[in-house]
């Protein structure tokens, strides 16, 4: 059974018990008359053949709340592929009995609207998570049948329905009023996993905050437990008016502006099982454009930038003290889940942990280092309400290319 304390500055919703998923399931079909919920699923072809998707496709088929599901598929510009990810997801209905929708991203029909996006002067970004959840996001306000988005991965190892229940709940209720939910859990077999967040993203909101002092951004993200979590659900009018990153620094990108468009009132985080598995990258210390050590840069750069936009001012000296601070907060932190670990039999190589911090050093100086000479960086892709208001007939287009693709399957 989880704690029930609360801290930092946002609320906590624990897993307490087991009160049974059929409760917040008949809940959620009762809400769902008021505040009906869409489904995004960003999915790479990859993982068609990997060992969580199956999973996630066989629960879905018993789940009867949602209004709509949105595979957002990446990774593949074949038909055939197309049209087999298609077929993977037969038995799957919504409450209405609808199919998912397949967004086919590297499709002919909605390149072709990528690139009016750039000739507007608003550009989608590189292809990835980021674009693909964010044209998914597009699609389901062009439909306004939902108000309510979840979004989660699509390599989850131990996919339940409760899992779901819990990241819809408390958005979809109207008589809780928040606007954003973000996901958390353990990370734990017979080992710890979950080195970035354990060993990156909080050791270094921390060390920030030990040398910048107190700012409230700082006091928010390091609020979460897991902030690198996939697992969100937001009202439609977040997702209409938040800027996402279109790399890795995605959830750190995502939760900075649920701070600045948001009432912390408004904001929960919500614990989904007791433990989560899935797809774990290599660190890949050798090559920074891959894996975990790719990913830190990406966060690194996104969490520098959005601090910078409050005022916080970086240079190459400020950098190195930045860099000492997280050096020993997150050293000390291997100590204590060092300690953790022995008392509770699980495995933990201290020396892959002390490679881990050192490839995390290396990838925020490059993102301190980066961002020194280009401030401004790789910009956002830009909220949906400047896209409608630039192209007001967008979301229409992007609907009828979405189902042409569907149709011209059939």
């Amino acid at each position: 059974m989880a704690d029930f304390h609360q801290s930092g500055v946002i609320t906590t919703l624990h897993r307490l018990g087991n009160n049974g998923v059929e409760r917040l399931e008949s809940e959620l079909l009762r809400y769902s008359r008021e505040r009906p919920v869409a489904l995004v699923l960003p999915c790479l072809m990859s993982e068609l053949r990997g060992d969580g998707l199956k999973g996630i496709v066989d629960v879905l088929r018993s789940v009867h709340y949602l209004r709509q599901i949105v595979v957002s598929l990446s990774g593949t510009d074949d038909r055939s592929e197309y049209e087999e990810m298609r077929r993977f997801w037969e038995g799957v209905t919504t409450l209405d009995g609808a199919p998912p929708v397949l967004l086919w991203n590297s499709g002919p029909r909605v390149q072709a609207l990528y690139q009016r996006l750039r000739d507007e002067g608003l550009d989608p970004g590189q292809s990835g998570k980021g674009r693909s959840t964010w044209l998914a996001y597009g699609y389901v306000l062009a439909t306004n049948v939902s108000r309510v988005i979840a979004v989660h991965d699509c390599d989850i190892r131990d996919y339940h329905r409760e899992m779901l229940a819990r990241l819809c709940y408390p958005t979809a209720n109207p008589n809780l009023h928040y606007e954003f939910a973000k996901g958390y859990y353990a990370r734990v077999t017979d080992r710890l996993y979950g080195r970035v967040t354990r060993l990156f993203v909080t050791p270094l909101l921390r060390a920030m905050k030990s040398v910048i002092g107190s700012v409230p951004l700082l006091d928010f993200l390091d609020s979460f437990r897991y902030p690198l979590a996939g697992e969100c659900s937001m009202t439609t009018d977040q997702a209409r008016m938040n800027r996402i990153p279109a790399d890795w620094g995605l959830e750190v990108g995502m939760l900075a502006e649920v701070f600045r468009n948001c009432s912390l009132k408004r904001i929960c985080q919500v614990e989904l099982s007791d433990n989560y598995d899935h797809k774990h990258q290599d660190l890949s210390d050798a090559d920074a454009s891959r894996g975990l050590h790719r990913m830190v840069v990406d966060i690194a750069s996104s969490l520098i930038r959005n601090l910078a936009s409050y005022g916080v001012e970086f240079d190459a000296g400020f950098l190195n003290t930045l860099t000492a601070a997280y050096v020993r907060t997150a050293q000390d932190a291997i100590a204590s889940y060092n300690d953790d670990a022995l008392l509770n039999g699980l495995q933990f190589d201290r020396h892959e942990e002390e490679v881990a911090v050192e490839t995390f050093t290396r990838a925020l100086r490059a993102a301190g280092l980066g961002f020194v000479r280009d401030p401004l960086g790789v910009p956002q892709i830009p909220n949906w309400n400047r896209v409608t208001s630039a192209l007001p007939e967008f979301l229409d287009e992007l609907r009828e290319s979405v189902e042409t693709d569907a149709s011209a399957s059939l």
